[in-house]
């Protein structure tokens, strides 16, 4: 009989004993507070670190759980179950960022001091007498982020990290998708979640900071929508947002906050968890990192309980970070780095499957062409097929339609199993100097009601592709410059859409949604709160072509039955 592997895991034991307020001095003099929370027996223990802004004292409080929702005002209790932990042998301990909670210096996220504070906590840490030496780190989402960050700094006490939804990419993750900044959650999440105290110095000059300033409040796109007019204006009032608004294009500034910058110095054994409700932000990021960390990894990409995001406060997968933790920081054999490196839940079928690498070496890569009559089909368009058209429209009112065009196959006469990255080849021309291209991919049941499955962005004058990082299934833009578009011009864009494993169910069918805006009220899911964009500030006629000259069509991962 195969044993489970629950039963391996360590077992709660232990009461917990806390210290609240404790100050660490970090290797510059600011010291950071932090609270500990140790099992109540003798000995050492190993560690968990969780850092963030969003204060230790609020990831105590005793807030009814929820699904992800910032309304709900508990999205940023991210630190985990500590009592589960401790009981189970591990000593928590929960840090204010600098500038934040109730700790000293200057706030600024995910900066490179921020980085270095981690590896001074963790080397703090090992040298308690209630540690046994062995330092892990905990926490979904910005807890997430830090660990990846952390790692590279490469504190010798580190000896593994679990991040839970972690974005790896601040240019493509978090701040721009596809060079459309994301507005919804780069202008809320400041004030929304976070506790500064105090913030710190700007990377730019007081001169800089003024020409800026004064570029952003005349640019169109910014003067048409006020809460952005106003971080330009006053600055000191978000300065995130301010920050990612002074740097629309990819660069050192982003490069200091992105883990994937620094893969190659992640040298810990790491476990990636994502969901794949997360592609505006984290799903991308776990991917990233369990393709470059070259360090033991594992990979596990599920759904959360809610269907939407991880329930706040999170507590879930707690026995996946527990048997992981248990085999690196206590050496208990858990059997997890017995099985195959990658654990995925496979979306329509609702069943998990290992599996050893990505994209999966059976996949046969399929190409579904745009045609006539919104069609999605394997065969060639035809020479004489007529371009189809939308227009965006600048002046949409909630509640409104979204422009947009369809294409979809015919019913599914079985079913078809989409497991890996997606490309979408666009031949299209638009009447204006630039704009946004949305592509959904959904699936449309026998009602006519439509699910997404996944979702990608470019915008139109960030099209220019990095050749070298680039692979068919994965275009890759270095969002280095915005290069206007010659409007009339017939354009070849190549879109990355976010990763999948989904079974489109026979009598289904597979659609692609193209479109230049997105809406909060076209689902009514919270994501689509959090994660909309500035639309073209112009009505902007879209035409997209399909013919042997300009086959337009998604290259699919189609893993046989």
């Amino acid at each position: 009989m195969i044993q489970d592997w629950h039963e391996l895991l360590s077992r709660p034991e232990y009461g917990t004993r806390t210290e609240k307020d404790i100050f660490v001095t970090m290797r510059d003099g600011v010291r950071l507070a932090a609270d500990v929370y140790r099992p109540d027996g003798d000995g050492k223990f190993p560690a968990l670190l969780s850092v963030s802004p969003y204060s230790k004292d609020v990831q105590k409080l005793p807030v009814r759980e929820y699904p992800t929702d910032r309304d709900l005002g508990n999205g940023g209790i991210e630190c985990g179950d500590t009592d589960y932990f401790v009981s189970r042998g591990y000593v928590h301990v929960i840090a204010d960022a600098r500038g934040t909670g109730v700790s000293e210096g200057g706030y600024r996220v995910f900066s490179e001091k921020e980085q270095q504070d981690g590896y001074d906590l963790i080397e703090w840490i090992a040298a308690q007498p209630w540690c046994n030496g062995n330092v892990g780190m905990l926490g979904s989402s910005y807890f997430a982020m830090i660990q990846l960050l952390v790692a590279a700094q490469q504190p010798p006490h580190l000896k593994a990290i679990c991040p839970v939804d972690s974005a790896t990419d601040f240019y493509r993750h978090w701040g721009y998708h596809g060079g459309m900044l994301n507005v919804s959650f780069v202008s809320t999440w400041w004030d929304g979640s976070l506790v500064v105290n105090n913030v710190g110095p700007s990377d730019l000059e007081a001169a800089q900071t003024e020409s800026i300033r004064e570029n952003l409040m005349n640019d169109p796109e910014i003067r048409a929508y006020p809460r952005l007019w106003k971080a330009a204006r006053w600055p000191e009032t978000n300065p995130h947002l301010f920050d990612i608004l002074a740097h629309p294009l990819n660069g050192p500034w982003y490069k200091e906050r992105s883990a994937s910058e620094k893969f190659d110095r992640i040298r810990v054994p790491t476990c990636l968890i994502g969901r794949w409700t997360s592609a505006y932000i984290h799903l991308p990021g776990s991917f990233s990192a369990f393709a470059h960390i070259q360090a033991p990894k594992k990979l596990m990409i599920t759904n959360p309980e809610s269907g939407v995001g991880f329930n706040r406060p999170w507590h879930e997968n707690h026995d996946i970070v527990l048997r992981w933790y248990d085999h690196w920081l206590k050496g208990n054999d858990t059997g997890v780095m017995k099985e195959a490196p990658i654990h995925l839940y496979i979306e329509g079928r609702n069943e998990y499957r290992h599996e050893n690498e990505w994209p999966l070496a059976r996949t046969q890569w399929t190409k579904y062409h745009l045609g006539l009559q919104g069609g999605l089909k394997t065969g060639q368009p035809g020479w004489n097929e007529k371009p189809d058209r939308f227009t965006s429209n600048s002046l949409l009112m909630p509640g409104e339609k979204v422009p947009a065009l369809r294409y979809a196959t015919a019913p599914l006469a079985q079913d078809l199993e989409i497991t890996g990255p997606i490309a979408l080849e666009l031949h299209a021309a638009i009447d204006g100097p630039d704009t946004n291209w949305i592509v959904e991919l959904t699936e449309v049941g026998t009602t006519g009601a439509e699910t997404r499955v996944s979702i990608g962005w470019l915008r139109a004058s960030h099209r220019e592709i990095d050749a070298e990082q680039s692979k068919p299934w994965q275009p890759v833009h270095p969002h280095t410059r915005s290069d206007p578009v010659e409007p009339g011009k017939v354009i070849r864009y190549s879109i990355e859409i976010r990763e999948i494993s989904h079974v489109f169910r026979a009598g289904n069918r597979m659609q692609l949604v193209v479109k230049a805006q997105d809406a909060p009220w076209e689902g009514t899911s919270y994501i689509y709160k959090i994660s909309y964009h500035v639309p073209p500030i112009r009505d902007t006629r879209h035409t997209i072509y399909h013919t042997p000259e300009h086959p337009s069509h998604l290259l699919l991962p189609v893993i046989p039955a």
